[in-house]
């Protein structure tokens, strides 16, 4: 239990970590910053950047069909 009340207490910015869920979403990442990014990078963060970034791409994905099936 402390290991997880550690690193919810990591410092690492909401902007940061939305800039490497983006880099996981897009699949292009060196090892070395993936090893970085899961040392500074607090979990809970990367929950909330995970499932913002889930529902934007599906909005994204059918604003795209509305958009091939209305022309």
């Amino acid at each position: 239990m402390d290991e997880l009340k550690q690193a919810t207490q990591r410092q690492m910015s909401f902007a940061a970590t939305v800039k490497a869920v983006l880099w996981s979403f897009f699949g292009v990442r060196k090892n070395s910053a993936y090893e970085e990014d899961t040392a500074k990078l607090n979990p809970v963060h990367v929950i909330i950047a995970g499932i913002i970034g889930a529902i934007l791409f599906v909005i994204g994905l059918l604003t795209v069909v509305k958009l091939v099936l209305a022309g």
